[in-house]
Protein backbone atom coordinates (compact mmCIF):
# COMPACT_ATOMS: atom_id res chain seq x y z
CA UNK A 1 0.00 0.00 0.00
CA UNK A 2 2.81 2.53 0.79
CA UNK A 3 4.47 2.00 -2.56
CA UNK A 4 0.49 3.16 -3.97
CA UNK A 5 0.42 5.84 -1.77
CA UNK A 6 3.74 7.12 -3.16
CA UNK A 7 3.03 6.81 -6.93
CA UNK A 8 -0.12 8.64 -6.39
CA UNK A 9 1.59 11.66 -4.95
CA UNK A 10 3.69 11.54 -7.88
CA UNK A 11 0.86 11.24 -10.07
CA UNK A 12 -0.67 14.60 -8.21
CA UNK A 13 2.76 16.57 -8.87
CA UNK A 14 2.74 15.55 -12.32
CA UNK A 15 -0.38 17.29 -12.41
CA UNK A 16 0.03 20.13 -10.03
CA UNK A 17 3.51 20.86 -11.89
CA UNK A 18 1.50 20.96 -15.29
CA UNK A 19 -0.77 23.72 -14.13
CA UNK A 20 -3.29 20.74 -14.93
CA UNK A 21 -6.61 22.10 -12.98
CA UNK A 22 -9.00 20.09 -11.44
CA UNK A 23 -8.05 16.53 -10.14
CA UNK A 24 -10.17 13.50 -9.31
CA UNK A 25 -8.94 9.90 -7.90
CA UNK A 26 -11.20 7.08 -8.47
CA UNK A 27 -10.21 3.89 -6.55
CA UNK A 28 -11.14 0.62 -8.28
CA UNK A 29 -12.60 -2.16 -6.42
CA UNK A 30 -10.19 -5.08 -7.42
CA UNK A 31 -6.56 -4.14 -7.12
CA UNK A 32 -5.65 -0.36 -6.81
CA UNK A 33 -6.77 1.46 -10.19
CA UNK A 34 -5.72 5.06 -9.84
CA UNK A 35 -7.18 7.16 -12.50
CA UNK A 36 -6.62 10.74 -12.39
CA UNK A 37 -9.17 12.82 -14.36
CA UNK A 38 -7.63 16.31 -15.54
CA UNK A 39 -10.47 18.43 -16.43
CA UNK A 40 -8.57 21.40 -17.81
CA UNK A 41 -7.14 18.95 -20.21
CA UNK A 42 -10.67 16.36 -20.57
CA UNK A 43 -12.88 18.98 -20.76
CA UNK A 44 -16.68 17.02 -19.80
CA UNK A 45 -15.37 14.02 -21.58
CA UNK A 46 -14.15 12.15 -18.27
CA UNK A 47 -11.55 11.02 -20.45
CA UNK A 48 -8.55 9.57 -17.90
CA UNK A 49 -5.48 11.90 -18.65
CA UNK A 50 -3.35 9.40 -16.56
CA UNK A 51 -3.74 6.20 -15.53
CA UNK A 52 -2.00 4.37 -13.01
CA UNK A 53 -3.04 0.76 -12.17
CA UNK A 54 -1.10 -1.18 -9.75
CA UNK A 55 -2.39 -4.75 -8.34
CA UNK A 56 -2.24 -5.56 -5.18
CA UNK A 57 -1.98 -9.74 -6.18
CA UNK A 58 0.22 -11.24 -8.58
CA UNK A 59 -2.36 -14.47 -9.36
CA UNK A 60 -0.61 -17.24 -11.12
CA UNK A 61 -3.69 -19.83 -12.38
CA UNK A 62 -2.52 -23.39 -12.68
CA UNK A 63 -5.27 -24.86 -14.86
CA UNK A 64 -4.64 -28.27 -14.71
CA UNK A 65 -3.54 -28.77 -11.52
CA UNK A 66 -2.38 -32.07 -9.99
CA UNK A 67 -0.78 -33.40 -13.10
CA UNK A 68 3.42 -33.87 -13.40
CA UNK A 69 4.19 -30.42 -14.69
CA UNK A 70 2.08 -28.71 -12.45
CA UNK A 71 3.17 -30.53 -9.39
CA UNK A 72 6.77 -29.32 -10.22
CA UNK A 73 6.01 -25.83 -10.85
CA UNK A 74 3.49 -25.40 -7.90
CA UNK A 75 7.04 -26.85 -5.64
CA UNK A 76 8.93 -23.92 -7.21
CA UNK A 77 6.33 -21.13 -7.18
CA UNK A 78 5.61 -22.29 -3.33
CA UNK A 79 9.67 -21.61 -2.74
CA UNK A 80 9.08 -18.19 -3.96
CA UNK A 81 6.44 -17.67 -2.14
CA UNK A 82 4.25 -16.34 -5.12
CA UNK A 83 0.57 -16.42 -4.34
CA UNK A 84 -1.02 -19.02 -7.15
CA UNK A 85 -4.27 -20.66 -7.99
CA UNK A 86 -4.94 -23.98 -8.61
CA UNK A 87 -7.80 -25.47 -10.84
CA UNK A 88 -8.84 -28.89 -11.62
CA UNK A 89 -11.93 -30.54 -12.71
CA UNK A 90 -12.00 -31.87 -8.73
CA UNK A 91 -9.55 -30.04 -7.20
CA UNK A 92 -8.38 -31.10 -3.98
CA UNK A 93 -6.79 -28.74 -1.27
CA UNK A 94 -2.61 -27.79 -1.58
CA UNK A 95 -1.14 -26.30 1.69
CA UNK A 96 1.16 -23.83 -0.25
CA UNK A 97 -1.96 -22.89 -3.16
CA UNK A 98 -3.61 -19.49 -2.21
CA UNK A 99 -7.05 -20.92 -3.34
CA UNK A 100 -7.75 -24.29 -5.02
CA UNK A 101 -11.11 -23.99 -7.89
CA UNK A 102 -12.74 -27.45 -9.29
CA UNK A 103 -14.28 -26.46 -12.76
CA UNK A 104 -14.39 -27.89 -15.79
CA UNK A 105 -12.49 -25.86 -18.38
CA UNK A 106 -14.78 -27.23 -21.18
CA UNK A 107 -17.37 -24.87 -20.03
CA UNK A 108 -16.62 -21.05 -21.07
CA UNK A 109 -18.49 -19.86 -17.50
CA UNK A 110 -16.97 -22.21 -15.46
CA UNK A 111 -13.05 -21.32 -17.26
CA UNK A 112 -13.94 -17.27 -17.24
CA UNK A 113 -15.02 -17.91 -13.16
CA UNK A 114 -11.18 -20.16 -12.87
CA UNK A 115 -8.84 -17.31 -14.60
CA UNK A 116 -11.20 -14.15 -13.07
CA UNK A 117 -8.44 -11.97 -11.40
CA UNK A 118 -5.30 -13.92 -12.72
CA UNK A 119 -2.36 -11.81 -14.15
CA UNK A 120 -0.58 -15.14 -15.74
CA UNK A 121 -2.14 -18.51 -16.59
CA UNK A 122 -0.42 -21.34 -17.31
CA UNK A 123 -2.27 -23.98 -19.42
CA UNK A 124 -1.29 -27.62 -18.65
CA UNK A 125 -4.07 -29.62 -18.51
CA UNK A 126 -4.63 -32.89 -19.91
CA UNK A 127 -6.82 -35.04 -21.27
CA UNK A 128 -7.65 -39.16 -21.47
CA UNK A 129 -5.31 -40.11 -24.36
CA UNK A 130 -7.79 -40.75 -27.10
CA UNK A 131 -7.98 -38.71 -30.44
CA UNK A 132 -12.07 -38.57 -30.53
CA UNK A 133 -11.85 -36.66 -26.47
CA UNK A 134 -8.96 -34.73 -27.96
CA UNK A 135 -10.89 -33.22 -31.21
CA UNK A 136 -14.20 -32.52 -29.81
CA UNK A 137 -12.50 -30.84 -26.46
CA UNK A 138 -9.38 -29.80 -27.23
CA UNK A 139 -10.42 -26.86 -29.31
CA UNK A 140 -13.24 -25.85 -27.07
CA UNK A 141 -10.40 -25.74 -23.96
CA UNK A 142 -8.22 -23.76 -25.80
CA UNK A 143 -11.25 -21.58 -27.09
CA UNK A 144 -12.16 -20.77 -23.15
CA UNK A 145 -9.01 -20.18 -21.87
CA UNK A 146 -8.20 -17.71 -24.65
CA UNK A 147 -11.65 -15.84 -23.79
CA UNK A 148 -11.41 -16.01 -19.63
CA UNK A 149 -7.58 -14.35 -20.16
CA UNK A 150 -8.83 -12.07 -22.88
CA UNK A 151 -11.76 -10.38 -19.73
CA UNK A 152 -9.05 -10.83 -17.22
CA UNK A 153 -6.06 -9.33 -19.03
CA UNK A 154 -3.82 -12.55 -18.20
CA UNK A 155 -1.20 -13.52 -19.79
CA UNK A 156 -1.20 -17.48 -20.75
CA UNK A 157 1.38 -19.70 -21.03
CA UNK A 158 0.18 -22.92 -22.91
CA UNK A 159 2.56 -26.55 -22.32
CA UNK A 160 2.27 -28.29 -25.51
CA UNK A 161 3.73 -31.34 -27.18
CA UNK A 162 5.03 -31.83 -30.34
CA UNK A 163 2.55 -33.81 -32.29
CA UNK A 164 1.74 -31.14 -34.81
CA UNK A 165 5.24 -31.24 -36.43
CA UNK A 166 4.84 -34.54 -37.39
CA UNK A 167 7.88 -37.00 -38.49
CA UNK A 168 10.58 -35.05 -38.63
CA UNK A 169 14.21 -35.96 -40.91
CA UNK A 170 16.67 -34.03 -38.34
CA UNK A 171 16.36 -31.97 -35.30
CA UNK A 172 12.85 -30.38 -33.69
CA UNK A 173 13.69 -26.58 -33.34
CA UNK A 174 10.49 -23.91 -32.69
CA UNK A 175 10.99 -22.69 -36.18
CA UNK A 176 10.07 -26.45 -37.55
CA UNK A 177 6.60 -26.24 -39.37
CA UNK A 178 3.35 -28.22 -38.74
CA UNK A 179 3.24 -31.52 -40.59
CA UNK A 180 0.71 -33.45 -38.75
CA UNK A 181 0.88 -37.38 -39.14
CA UNK A 182 -1.56 -38.55 -36.60
CA UNK A 183 -5.22 -37.40 -35.83
CA UNK A 184 -3.44 -36.68 -31.89
CA UNK A 185 -1.31 -34.03 -34.25
CA UNK A 186 -4.14 -32.73 -36.18
CA UNK A 187 -5.87 -31.46 -33.08
CA UNK A 188 -2.83 -29.96 -31.30
CA UNK A 189 -1.88 -27.92 -34.68
CA UNK A 190 -5.63 -26.61 -34.79
CA UNK A 191 -5.14 -25.65 -31.27
CA UNK A 192 -1.79 -24.00 -31.52
CA UNK A 193 -2.69 -21.98 -34.70
CA UNK A 194 -5.23 -20.46 -33.10
CA UNK A 195 -3.50 -19.62 -30.28
CA UNK A 196 -0.47 -18.26 -32.27
CA UNK A 197 -3.04 -16.27 -34.47
CA UNK A 198 -4.11 -14.60 -31.11
CA UNK A 199 -0.74 -13.18 -30.24
CA UNK A 200 0.12 -12.52 -33.56
CA UNK A 201 -3.40 -10.62 -34.34
CA UNK A 202 -2.85 -8.76 -30.85
CA UNK A 203 -5.58 -10.26 -29.19
CA UNK A 204 -3.72 -11.79 -26.32
CA UNK A 205 -0.25 -11.68 -25.01
CA UNK A 206 0.69 -15.92 -24.69
CA UNK A 207 3.47 -18.40 -25.12
CA UNK A 208 3.78 -21.83 -25.99
CA UNK A 209 6.40 -23.72 -24.58
CA UNK A 210 6.79 -27.38 -25.89
CA UNK A 211 8.42 -30.13 -24.53
CA UNK A 212 9.84 -34.15 -25.81
CA UNK A 213 8.33 -36.61 -24.01
CA UNK A 214 9.11 -36.47 -20.25
CA UNK A 215 10.28 -38.62 -17.49
CA UNK A 216 11.24 -38.02 -13.76
CA UNK A 217 10.17 -39.15 -10.09
CA UNK A 218 6.56 -38.77 -9.79
CA UNK A 219 5.70 -39.33 -13.74
CA UNK A 220 3.92 -41.75 -13.74
CA UNK A 221 2.51 -41.43 -17.31
CA UNK A 222 5.81 -40.94 -19.21
CA UNK A 223 6.98 -43.82 -21.62
CA UNK A 224 10.26 -44.52 -19.79
CA UNK A 225 8.84 -44.84 -16.10
CA UNK A 226 5.47 -46.97 -17.91
CA UNK A 227 7.80 -49.42 -20.03
CA UNK A 228 11.34 -49.23 -17.87
CA UNK A 229 11.48 -48.28 -14.70
CA UNK A 230 8.07 -49.36 -13.27
CA UNK A 231 9.48 -53.15 -14.08
CA UNK A 232 12.35 -52.85 -13.11
CA UNK A 233 11.27 -52.10 -9.69
CA UNK A 234 9.45 -55.11 -10.08
CA UNK A 235 12.60 -57.10 -10.96
CA UNK A 236 10.96 -57.72 -14.29
CA UNK A 237 11.64 -57.03 -18.28
CA UNK A 238 11.35 -53.47 -19.48
CA UNK A 239 10.35 -52.49 -22.82
CA UNK A 240 10.76 -50.20 -25.56
CA UNK A 241 8.92 -49.33 -28.29
CA UNK A 242 9.47 -49.58 -32.32
CA UNK A 243 13.46 -49.33 -32.34
CA UNK A 244 15.89 -49.06 -29.39
CA UNK A 245 18.55 -47.99 -31.70
CA UNK A 246 17.73 -44.69 -32.28
CA UNK A 247 18.15 -41.97 -30.35
CA UNK A 248 15.39 -40.42 -28.36
CA UNK A 249 14.98 -36.79 -26.70
CA UNK A 250 13.45 -36.82 -23.44
CA UNK A 251 12.29 -34.11 -21.15
CA UNK A 252 13.34 -34.55 -17.37
CA UNK A 253 9.89 -33.29 -15.72
CA UNK A 254 11.43 -30.80 -13.50
CA UNK A 255 13.53 -29.04 -16.27
CA UNK A 256 9.85 -28.26 -18.12
CA UNK A 257 8.31 -26.82 -14.49
CA UNK A 258 11.59 -24.61 -14.02
CA UNK A 259 11.09 -23.64 -17.98
CA UNK A 260 7.76 -22.82 -17.73
CA UNK A 261 8.44 -20.66 -14.28
CA UNK A 262 11.44 -18.61 -16.11
CA UNK A 263 9.56 -17.71 -19.20
CA UNK A 264 6.51 -16.87 -17.90
CA UNK A 265 9.03 -14.19 -15.42
CA UNK A 266 10.24 -13.02 -18.21
CA UNK A 267 9.01 -9.46 -20.23
CA UNK A 268 10.80 -10.54 -22.99
CA UNK A 269 9.47 -14.46 -23.66
CA UNK A 270 6.34 -13.71 -24.57
CA UNK A 271 4.78 -14.40 -28.08
CA UNK A 272 7.09 -16.81 -28.78
CA UNK A 273 6.87 -20.25 -28.73
CA UNK A 274 9.68 -21.82 -26.79
CA UNK A 275 11.46 -25.71 -26.22
CA UNK A 276 11.65 -26.34 -22.84
CA UNK A 277 14.96 -27.25 -21.33
CA UNK A 278 16.14 -30.75 -23.15
CA UNK A 279 19.64 -32.37 -22.48
CA UNK A 280 20.72 -32.58 -26.01
CA UNK A 281 22.62 -35.40 -27.72
CA UNK A 282 19.93 -38.31 -26.28
CA UNK A 283 20.72 -42.16 -25.66
CA UNK A 284 19.41 -44.73 -27.92
CA UNK A 285 17.12 -46.89 -26.28
CA UNK A 286 19.72 -49.59 -25.58
CA UNK A 287 21.57 -46.69 -23.86
CA UNK A 288 19.09 -45.57 -21.71
CA UNK A 289 17.71 -49.15 -21.04
CA UNK A 290 21.70 -49.91 -20.00
CA UNK A 291 21.88 -46.38 -17.73
CA UNK A 292 18.43 -47.46 -16.08
CA UNK A 293 19.49 -51.14 -15.13
CA UNK A 294 23.02 -49.82 -13.83
CA UNK A 295 20.75 -48.08 -10.72
CA UNK A 296 18.75 -50.82 -9.76
CA UNK A 297 21.68 -52.87 -9.90
CA UNK A 298 20.36 -55.93 -12.58
CA UNK A 299 20.81 -56.97 -16.30
CA UNK A 300 19.19 -54.63 -18.97
CA UNK A 301 16.75 -57.53 -19.75
CA UNK A 302 14.31 -56.00 -22.21
CA UNK A 303 12.24 -56.68 -25.13
CA UNK A 304 11.19 -54.32 -28.19
CA UNK A 305 7.53 -54.05 -28.71
CA UNK A 306 7.69 -53.98 -32.68
CA UNK A 307 4.62 -52.59 -34.99
CA UNK A 308 3.04 -55.52 -35.76
CA UNK A 309 2.96 -56.40 -32.06
CA UNK A 310 1.77 -53.22 -30.79
CA UNK A 311 -1.01 -53.03 -33.43
CA UNK A 312 -2.09 -56.50 -32.01
CA UNK A 313 -1.88 -55.43 -28.34
CA UNK A 314 -4.57 -51.88 -29.32
CA UNK A 315 -7.13 -54.42 -30.92
CA UNK A 316 -7.18 -55.44 -26.82
CA UNK A 317 -6.23 -52.00 -24.86
CA UNK A 318 -7.61 -49.08 -26.54
CA UNK A 319 -4.47 -46.70 -24.71
CA UNK A 320 -1.84 -49.22 -26.70
CA UNK A 321 -4.34 -48.36 -29.95
CA UNK A 322 -3.95 -44.65 -29.48
CA UNK A 323 0.05 -45.57 -29.50
CA UNK A 324 -0.08 -47.29 -32.64
CA UNK A 325 -0.66 -44.14 -34.86
CA UNK A 326 2.55 -42.12 -32.74
CA UNK A 327 5.47 -45.19 -33.21
CA UNK A 328 7.09 -42.74 -36.22
CA UNK A 329 8.18 -40.86 -33.12
CA UNK A 330 10.03 -44.01 -32.17
CA UNK A 331 11.10 -45.88 -35.11
CA UNK A 332 13.50 -43.18 -36.04
CA UNK A 333 15.54 -40.66 -33.90
CA UNK A 334 13.71 -38.29 -32.26
CA UNK A 335 15.43 -35.19 -32.06
CA UNK A 336 14.50 -31.94 -29.93
CA UNK A 337 16.57 -28.81 -29.57
CA UNK A 338 16.16 -26.44 -26.70
CA UNK A 339 19.33 -24.22 -27.62
CA UNK A 340 16.95 -20.86 -27.88
CA UNK A 341 15.71 -21.30 -24.15
CA UNK A 342 19.04 -22.28 -23.38
CA UNK A 343 20.78 -19.17 -25.35
CA UNK A 344 18.27 -16.85 -23.17
CA UNK A 345 18.49 -18.25 -19.46
CA UNK A 346 21.30 -19.69 -19.24
CA UNK A 347 20.13 -22.82 -17.46
CA UNK A 348 21.92 -26.34 -17.40
CA UNK A 349 20.22 -28.94 -18.36
CA UNK A 350 19.88 -32.44 -16.12
CA UNK A 351 22.33 -34.84 -17.77
CA UNK A 352 20.41 -38.12 -18.46
CA UNK A 353 22.51 -40.15 -16.28
CA UNK A 354 21.07 -37.52 -12.68
CA UNK A 355 17.85 -37.64 -14.68
CA UNK A 356 17.42 -41.38 -14.61
CA UNK A 357 19.11 -42.30 -11.57
CA UNK A 358 17.14 -39.98 -9.55
CA UNK A 359 14.05 -41.33 -11.02
CA UNK A 360 14.85 -45.36 -10.28
CA UNK A 361 15.65 -43.98 -6.55
CA UNK A 362 12.27 -42.64 -6.73
CA UNK A 363 10.66 -46.02 -7.93
CA UNK A 364 13.35 -47.93 -5.09
CA UNK A 365 11.99 -46.21 -2.53
CA UNK A 366 8.15 -46.70 -3.35
CA UNK A 367 8.69 -50.34 -3.62
CA UNK A 368 10.61 -50.82 -0.26
CA UNK A 369 7.53 -48.82 1.38
CA UNK A 370 5.23 -50.86 0.15
CA UNK A 371 7.64 -54.33 1.50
Amino acid sequence: MRSSCTRLVQCLRFAVRNDSGPVEVLVGKRGLDLIIFNTALTGTSRKPAFLLRERRFHMITILGAGGVISNEAVKLLAVQKQPFRLVARHAHPVPSATETISADLSDKDQAIRAVAGSSIVYLLAGLKYDHRLWAEMWPRIMANTIEACKRSGAKLIFFDNVYMYGKVSGTMTEETPFNPCSKKGEVRAKIATSLINEWKNGGLTAMIARAADFYGPETPNGLPNVLVFEPFAKNQKASWLANDSVPHSYTYALDAARSLVALAESESAWNQTWHVLTTPNPPTGKEFIAMAAKEFGMAPRYRVLSRPMVRVMGWFNPLVGEVYEMLYQNDSPYLFDSSKFERAFRFSCTPYIEGIRSTAASFQKVASSAE
